[in-house]
């Protein structure tokens, strides 16, 4: 449909993938070597602005193979919810997501019997062939980094450096994915579209106690209920830190757009002082 083409464009034209003219710029064409969604390719691509390639590697895997949790059979659902809290961080679900594939590749390396590592996936109630895929995927975009001489970081996983620059790396590519907590209960308001959703129940803030006010997530789905899937909690300011202003001034009003433009307001005499710094 037209419009659907052209919104696309519009999503690339804030991404930087194209130039003046509506053609691919220079980092378009970078992005476009990545058989990944644009906002993937350019979350991946700024890891390596912020030296956290290895798990921004991983999470690009793990969100383009399918969901690597299962549904749980009746009756089972709460053991299946206490098994996956083994691997949730407190930071969300993309850097649980990071959990639980290093999990995988460590029971994969170590099997002390065959099956071993199908069995403690049953054991997990996660997708075996989910989790292998992700790695076939991660390895291919290794080589694609490699064939294009991109830096690869060390990884540094869980550290508090290394889970800003995730979110950093997050930021850059999905500022279009944020929404916004606007009555205490979970009930998320999205920025671009002002529709309201929940969070899908694989997310690791599903039933907590503490529901994160503003989050990144990877995607909304209407055939889920409505839903935010793969969520993590951000700070509105690194948010308006990072978001291209030209995207902000699109966005339609509301109370969370008003919020944000106060931050960046007190932000702008620092940018403004670091600048003259320079």
């Amino acid at each position: 449909a037209p419009e659907s083409l052209m919104q696309a464009l519009e999503d690339l034209d804030y991404l930087a993938a194209l130039d003046n003219d509506g053609n691919l710029s220079e980092f378009g064409i970078i992005m476009s070597e990545f058989p990944l969604d644009p906002q993937l390719s350019k979350s991946l691509l700024a890891s390596c602005e912020f030296e956290c390639v290895d798990e921004m590697l991983t999470i690009a895997a793990m969100v383009t193979a399918p969901s690597c949790f299962l549904h749980a059979p009746p009756g089972t659902e709460e053991i299946a919810r206490s098994r996956w809290r083994r691997f949730s961080h407190p930071a969300g679900d993309h850097c649980t997501l990071i959990s639980i594939f290093n999990a995988f590749k460590a029971a994969t390396a170590n099997p002390t019997q065959p099956g071993n590592t199908e069995k403690w996936c049953r054991e997990y109630f996660l997708s075996c062939s989910a989790l292998s895929m992700a790695g076939m995927i991660r390895a291919e975009l290794v080589e694609i980094m490699k064939r294009i001489e991109l830096p690869i970081s060390e990884p540094d996983f869980g550290s508090e450096e290394n889970l800003l620059s995730i979110k950093k790396a997050l930021l850059s590519g999905y500022f279009m994915h944020i929404a916004r907590d606007v009555d205490g209960s979970g009930n998320y308001l999205m920025l671009t579209h002002k529709q309201v959703a929940q969070l899908h129940p694989f997310s690791s803030y599903y039933n907590s106690r503490r529901i994160p006010e503003w989050v990144l997530f990877h995607e909304f789905s209407i055939s889920e209920g409505n839903s935010i899937r793969v969520v993590s909690e951000i700070s509105p300011h690194l948010f308006a830190e990072l978001v291209p202003q030209y995207y902000f001034s699109n966005l339609p009003p509301s109370e969370s757009k008003d919020i944000l433009q106060e931050m960046i307001d007190h932000l702008a005499p620092v940018s403004a002082k670091k600048e003259e710094q320079k």
